[in-house]
């Protein structure tokens, strides 16, 4: 299996300044989320390193696979919301950077490990579930609470979402539920369990390949350590006959009448926090997810990431409401937990509406610049040549 100690030789760059700390060992390269005082958001300058980390080492033929994980109790909480809340739509060059960064997360060419060990909300779920291999503890958590901020899905959610099993990705985008340790691996969006106290020493063996970097060899590792996975009867997924069935429906209104049945129904209590969840979230929020998730279901990822840059920037810019803002406010800023939705009802959001932030922009150099195929300028499209660099020049 080629595992070996510790190479005697490490090269490493641990500044605590940087937000991202790079580590190469061995074969093996560690990027290290640096911010464990601000929940390890990705920033435009995470953004900004971790993209070029990760060029550079899937170009170095020394380098043969990568592990991702954050510093403290975070693995990552996604976009910096209060960056997003000051700055407005100026913080068009990170979201930019952070869209291109997560294409080349999900068609890397080398082995990639996240190694998750708490908190993993937004973005932070993007950047773990399309890794080669994502690791979990019983202390890692994951949600999309996106639509409960008037936001929507972003970093390639409505692809992953769309493809879990049965309706579950509409469950969570709609909800924000959270799913915990062995549910996050029984739902599709990690592939191993492995217990806290041993995620040290499978890092290390990880690090102590010496040679066969082979997927086969590090899944055989990971396997080491791992343990099978057993889903609760109270956990939601043994639910999911009632959310295939409500959140199959073609409206979010209609979900909701679904669910308002199956709650009076014996033994169904737990639909009632859902119900909650669902009624307190900005009703645009709610209906720009639920239709971007149900998109992704036939798009490719490059449409899908194509799709949210459209939506992420035209809420940015309150092309039809400020519930971004309002949300951020209410949860972030003021944390009243009393943000004021406009519009306030699920009926006053219209198809119309909608169309306005899905459909493509008229220029193209506006577009998110990532390849229609995957080996098109595998590494082109940066911001530095996007529409929005240049018209800033």
């Amino acid at each position: 299996m080629g595992i070996t100690s510790l190479p005697s030789t490490i090269t490493t760059f641990p500044m605590p300044s940087e937000v991202v700390i790079a580590e190469e060992i061995g074969h093996g390269r560690v990027l290290t989320l640096n911010r464990p005082n601000n929940l390890n958001y990705v920033s435009e300058k995470v953004a900004l390193t971790l993209g070029q980390k990760l060029e550079k080492y899937e170009k170095d033929d020394n380098a043969k696979f990568v592990i991702l994980k954050g510093a403290g109790r975070t693995f990552s909480a996604g976009g910096d919301l209060e960056r997003i809340y000051d700055a407005r739509d100026s913080v068009l060059e990170g979201v930019y950077r952070i869209y291109w960064l997560f294409y080349h997360i999900h068609t890397y060419k080398k082995p990639h490990i996240a190694l998750v060990h708490g908190m993993s909300m937004g973005g932070g779920v993007g950047l773990m579930a399309p890794m080669k291999f994502s690791v979990v503890t019983e202390k890692a958590f994951c949600s999309t609470p996106e639509a409960n901020l008037g936001y929507h899905p972003d970093c390639g959610l409505s692809y992953i979402l769309s493809r879990l099993p049965g309706r579950l990705g509409e469950y969570l985008g709609l909800t924000g539920g959270k799913l915990k340790g062995k549910e996050v691996v029984a739902a599709g969006l990690a592939t191993h369990f492995v217990p806290s106290h041993k995620l040290f020493q499978l890092e290390k063996s990880l690090l102590s390949i010496n040679n066969g970097c082979e997927e086969d060899t590090i899944r055989s590792v990971i396997d080491e350590f791992s343990t099978n996975v057993q889903v609760d009867e109270t956990s939601v997924l043994s639910k999911l006959s009632i959310i295939d069935d409500c959140f199959s429906r073609e409206t979010v209104e209609e979900i909701l009448d679904s669910l308002e049945v199956e709650a009076g129904k014996r033994g169904n209590d737990w639909i009632m926090p859902v119900l909650k969840s669902i009624k307190k979230a900005s009703p645009i929020g709610l209906k720009i997810t639920l239709r971007s998730i149900r998109e992704g279901r036939t798009q490719t990822l490059s449409e899908c990431l194509r799709r949210e840059f459209r939506i992420t920037i035209n809420t940015l810019r309150t092309l039809i409401s400020y519930d971004l803002y309002e949300g951020i406010r209410a949860a972030i800023i003021d944390k009243d937990k009393s943000p004021n939705w406009n519009p306030s009802t699920l009926d006053e959001v219209h198809d119309e509406q909608l169309d306005l932030i899905f459909k493509p922009f008229d220029e193209h150099d506006l577009e998110l610049q990532i390849p229609i195929s995957e080996e098109e300028y595998r590494w082109g499209g940066k911001y530095e040549n996007s529409g929005y660099c240049l018209r800033t020049k």
